[in-house]
């Protein structure tokens, strides 16, 4: 991005609702969650509802619904956007499931405006049906903003996040590149030590006082169908905090951490992993405590708004490709062996480490990119002999580690 020209960012502030507020934010959200399962339910009857199909139907429902006529047309509006837009996004992305029915149990309220839905006076947040919030300014906003999408975490609060435009500020001058593997012994490793993202633990730490307040909810627990004592909700509120407490300190730590890689690189080639297989694995705890990506997700987004060169390289074949000769290893390495020897050149090194510089190397061949990776065999004539590069294998798209 050039100096001086603005970028769209978020600021998030905490709201302080009144019982009369809070009840009417989340009446607003009974009704736009009514909205996004109805729709859910016309696209598994076979009907694929477009955002014009469903504003005509939201225009016709709510001249025969008094309820519904009540809420915001333009909370209802932006809830049934979204939804047209997820369903689209699910059928150009292989492998994203469609949206899915929201429960009033486990779902959490989220409201969006726009400009015609809510404005700003006195330092309030006001919204229509007459509600006015009192907002914590931790910040000004540098400019009026254009939407605002209201939300509530699992501990109640209620937080508002502004969409904005403001100044962009250049990043300090920087050279060099840096090549980023993920893993679960050390969250990221980079092909300079002084980079690398270790693995805190944050999770593991509050293990045990997580386990208390589930053991304490579970004795507290009442029958089906019986509403919640208060002691079951206390406990509940407690065991959100220290889950929310850890994931804000994995939060911290990437954030800290992609800057600092961010303001002294301008390439940056990054594993393109997924965790997600994770999950079914040994490592399911251990990979959700390391917040790969957190840590991923913070890095690309910091690195493409400070201007830099972010490449994202496939991870197939990284950990089995000799760094410096580039010739891959014939058996598949185990987790075991953290040491990677190459049996060509006899190439020695850490095996994240070894997989670092090859995504390095892989970015600066300028044939990396987010979704595909090719290497060619150039050859040329040197002295009336024909050499050619070392031997690359192609890298899929998603392959294993």
């Amino acid at each position: 991005m050039l100096p001086g020209v603005g970028e769209t960012v978020r600021y998030t502030y905490r709201l302080r609702p009144g019982a009369t507020a809070e009840a009417a934010l989340l009446a607003e959200w009974g009704r736009c969650r009514w909205l996004w399962n109805e729709a859910v339910h016309q696209q598994r009857s076979g009907c694929r509802p477009t955002f014009c199909k469903l504003s005509k139907l939201l225009t016709e429902a709510r001249a025969r619904s008094s309820w519904l006529g009540d809420g915001s047309q333009v909370a209802q509006q932006q809830t049934l956007r979204t939804y047209a837009l997820a369903l689209q996004h699910s059928f150009k992305v292989k492998g994203r499931g469609r949206p899915r029915v929201k429960r009033r149990k486990d779902s959490l309220p989220s409201l969006e405006y726009t400009t015609r839905g809510f404005s700003i006076r006195d330092r309030r947040l006001r919204l229509p049906g007459g509600v006015s919030i009192p907002v914590v300014w931790s910040r000004e906003l540098p400019s009026d903003p254009t939407s605002v999408r209201i939300y509530q975490d699992t501990l109640g609060h209620w937080y508002a996040s502004f969409v904005v435009r403001r100044e962009f500020t250049p990043a300090p001058e920087a050279e060099g590149a840096i090549g980023v593997d993920w893993g679960v012994t050390t969250t990221a490793t980079t092909t300079d030590g002084a980079y690398d993202l270790p693995y805190h633990g944050r999770r593991k730490r509050c293990a045990a006082e997580l386990a208390r307040a589930h053991r304490r909810m579970a004795r507290r627990r009442r029958t089906k169908g019986a509403p919640p004592s208060n002691g079951y909700l206390r406990a509940k509120r407690q065991a959100a905090k220290v889950a929310k407490k850890a994931a804000r300190q994995n939060t911290h730590d990437a954030r800290v951490w992609a800057k600092k890689v961010v303001d002294n690189h301008t390439t940056i080639a990054v594993e393109d992993f997924k965790p997600t297989f994770l999950a079914k694995s040994r490592m399911a705890r251990r990979a959700a405590d390391a917040a790969i990506g957190a840590a991923k997700r913070e890095l690309v987004d910091r690195g493409l708004r400070a201007g830099r060169k972010v490449v994202l390289v496939p991870p197939g074949y990284t950990t089995m490709t000799c760094s410096q000769c580039g010739t891959r290893a014939k058996h598949r390495l185990g987790l075991g062996v953290r040491v990677f020897r190459c049996d060509t050149c006899g190439y020695t090194a850490c095996r994240d480490r070894n997989a670092a510089r090859t995504i390095l190397a892989t970015a600066e061949r300028g044939r990396a990119g987010a979704d595909d990776v090719r290497h060619a065999i150039t050859s040329f004539r040197d002295g009336g002999r024909v050499r050619s590069e070392p031997k690359i294998p192609r890298l899929p798209a998603a392959g294993k580690r």
